[in-house]
């Protein structure tokens, strides 16, 4: 089965099931589980960290067709989860597609409030920064991330052989009013890619680094040379592309 699910990560513990702590997974597992008379399990398109947030996120899981009514599924588990998780489209899906390996692409959109105030209707889904920021400086940094790099440097390694080889189609920003939003475009990402990359572009903005330092930060692969990484409310994953 295919699912495609947006919710609000503001107060869950990431997607990943976690015992003991709310999570994206632990709350679907659950409802779909009691719904549909045995245990599931759920694979994703991206595992996004606590408190980021999804709107088009693709999951897959082992169920008895016979037991499922798509239509019906999707408004009990809404039912069940929402409004914080709300489910947009269940479909019967071929016995290969999984939802990590079968995601060509992965879009993630960072927003950014930019003005003197904060504003408390996008506060869990922005990051304020008072400071005024750059764009221009912003955006031609954003092409030095274009193609296939080692970023080491922006990454959370895991495992330590892991390779953070990633290839970027797309890192761009635009404003809308005082709201700032970077979208980024990939294949594949690694661990807090994303809000490094952000944390970054907006110290570049704040002129506290040059869009020429990128090279040779990414030449290095040095964890340390980055700023921590952006906070995590103002991230979402927007799309995920699957075939």
């Amino acid at each position: 089965m295919r699912m495609t699910v947006a919710y609000d990560g503001s107060d869950f513990y990431g997607f990943a099931y976690n015992e003991g702590v709310p999570t994206v997974s632990g709350s679907l597992e659950g409802a779909l589980s009691k719904v549909l008379g045995c245990r599931i399990t759920l694979s994703c398109a991206g595992r996004t960290d606590r408190g980021v947030h999804a709107r088009r996120q693709v999951v897959s899981f082992d169920a008895p067709k016979d037991r499922v009514d798509v239509t019906r599924l999707a408004k009990s588990i809404n039912r069940m989860c929402g409004p914080r998780i709300m489910v947009s489209d269940v479909a019967v899906a071929d016995d290969t597609f999984h939802a990590r390996f079968s995601c060509v692409e992965r879009v993630y959109r960072y927003r950014i409030l930019n003005a003197a105030v904060a504003d408390p209707l996008s506060v869990f889904f922005s990051w304020h920064v008072e400071h005024p920021l750059n764009v221009n400086a912003m955006r031609v940094a954003s092409d030095r991330f274009l193609g296939t790099h080692d970023f080491s440097s922006f990454c959370r390694r895991k495992q330590p052989d892991q390779s953070l080889v990633r290839t970027v189609r797309k890192a761009m920003w635009w404003q809308e009013d005082d709201l700032l939003v970077f979208e980024i475009a990939a294949r594949a990402f690694c661990h807090q890619m994303v809000r490094s990359i952000v944390a970054l572009l907006v110290a570049i903005g704040l002129g506290r680094a040059k869009a020429s330092d990128i090279g040779e930060i990414i030449a290095a692969r040095d964890r340390s040379l980055v700023p921590s990484p952006a906070p995590a409310q103002g991230l979402t994953l927007w799309d995920a592309l699957c075939d």
